[in-house]
């Protein structure tokens, strides 16, 4: 016998009501209500279920008598890939990559699976047979393993998983899924919750790798519910412009590796293509001092880059000064500026200030302070000599400080292999750079003043 009743879930949370509220009580947003019917027989309830509950230990286990050998991962021809996700896919884990449409989320999938060495099976709702079969021609792809399925329902999907016996899914995309046990359309919250569940669940009985497409709303957060990150055990952001040809994968969750490791890559006629020396697209290759630029150090998850600060200091001409940054926090720009106004007594406040980050990286990393101050004296003061070839590095405290940054020789080497002359970087690294016998000049900082003496 069906049964049937509608509820109202937060689009923000997740969060689920009887009735239709206007403001969350659990994350306070407003108008995020949708009604969601559930409509579910008890036969095909049991279908689902049934599906899913094959292998597995019943009940608890004591952990002494669980044998927990290493588990080698999946590694895909895809070094830059491999890194992100902590040195390959892991066996029974679950993957959400997110990304703008038309950015090169489903091109970078189908690369990886044309290329993988185990058997994969390439799961699309969106797109024909034929369609992909010409996009992969254009990948000058020779043997494959891969296997490519045209669906949406769960169940024919995990069918025809159980007959190939594969190693890794590729699903394109989640939005796209229906689960036959839940009565909503595709893209629904509630089609979304249950299709991943099933993946989730699917993957730990059977020690399978699954990798899912997700679509972004307007302001960049992940389509469909809260939940949905949660289930996963990988977050990752496929970034970029489309007037670009860079892209950068950005890890913003992983239980079996680092968070926050970064890959780029250029997309080219041929599919996309890794970038090994990150470095050399973030420098200009301009000789010889530039006013408003300067050079600084960050940390993509373990990996020390150099970025070029770019600011333009102006007089403004309307009532209130604007502030723009591209790649660069605007409230910390904000911060900055303060800070350089009252610390080093030059009345910037009132002017125009303009930041970019070259490259198209979005910086986090509060080791760039240092980097943005001296550009601020070189677009500002024409007095202050910027060095030849030197790195600035150091967080930014409110009363003018230069702070100390992690993995502080990582960041000196980095500079050294590039060819940098000069590493300017707090006082409070004096110890740890003690064993450094490197060719680099270190200057080491108390308080921004002493950059302009």
């Amino acid at each position: 016998m069906a049964k049937s009743r509608t509820i109202y879930i937060c689009e923000a949370c997740s969060y689920e009501s009887a009735k239709w509220m206007g403001k969350c009580p659990s994350c306070k947003a407003w108008n995020t209500f949708q009604e969601t019917e559930i409509h579910k027989s008890d036969k095909e309830t049991n279908q689902g279920l049934a599906q899913l509950s094959e292998q597995g230990p019943n009940g608890a286990i004591p952990i002494d008598e669980i044998n927990a050998k290493e588990v080698p991962r999946l590694k895909s021809h895809d070094e830059e890939f491999n890194r992100v996700v902590g040195g390959g896919t892991m066996p029974g884990s679950i993957t959400l990559i997110g990304g703008e449409p038309g950015i090169g989320k489903s091109t970078l999938l189908l690369q990886i699976a044309l290329h993988f060495p185990q058997k994969v099976l390439y799961v699309s709702g969106e797109e024909s047979l034929v369609q992909i079969k010409g996009r992969a021609d254009r990948m000058k792809y020779s043997a494959t393993n891969c296997l490519l399925l045209a669906e949406t329902n769960t169940s024919k999907i995990f069918q025809e998983i159980k007959k190939q016996k594969v190693d890794l899914l590729v699903i394109d995309s989640i939005q796209t899924m229906q689960s036959p046990t839940v009565d909503a359309l595709p893209g629904s919250m509630s089609q979304i919750r249950e299709c991943a569940g099933e993946f989730q669940r699917f993957a730990k009985r059977h020690g399978i790798a699954v990798i899912l497409i997700g679509h972004i709303t307007k302001d960049g957060q992940l389509a469909g519910p809260k939940v949905l990150e949660h289930i996963v055990d990988t977050v990752l952001q496929f970034e970029g412009d489309q007037h670009h040809a860079h892209r950068i994968l950005r890890s913003q969750k992983n239980r079996f590796g680092p968070a926050a490791e970064l890959g780029i890559y250029e997309m080219q006629s041929s599919g996309l293509h890794a970038v090994t020396d990150p470095t050399s697209i973030m420098l200009s290759s301009q000789d010889g001092q530039r006013e408003g630029v300067s050079t600084g150090c960050i940390l993509e998850g373990i990996r020390p880059l150099l970025i070029e600060t770019q600011t333009l200091v102006s007089p403004s001409y309307y009532g209130t000064p604007q502030r723009s940054s591209t790649g660069f926090d605007n409230r910390r720009l904000h911060m900055l500026i303060a800070v350089f106004e009252k610390r080093v007594q030059f009345p910037i406040g009132a002017r125009d200030v303009f930041l970019n980050i070259a490259g198209g990286i979005k910086v986090t990393d509060p080791g760039a302070d240092l980097a943005v101050i001296a550009s601020f004296l070189s677009s500002c003061i024409e007095q202050f000599t910027m060095p030849q070839k030197a790195v600035f590095c150091g967080e930014i405290g409110l009363s003018g400080e230069v702070r100390p940054v992690s993995r502080i020789l990582q960041r000196v080497v980095e500079a050294e292999k590039r060819g940098m002359t000069t590493f300017v970087t707090s006082a409070q690294h004096k110890k740890a750079l003690s064993d450094y016998k490197g060719s680099l000049s270190v200057q080491l900082i108390s308080h921004i003043r002493e950059l302009i003496d």
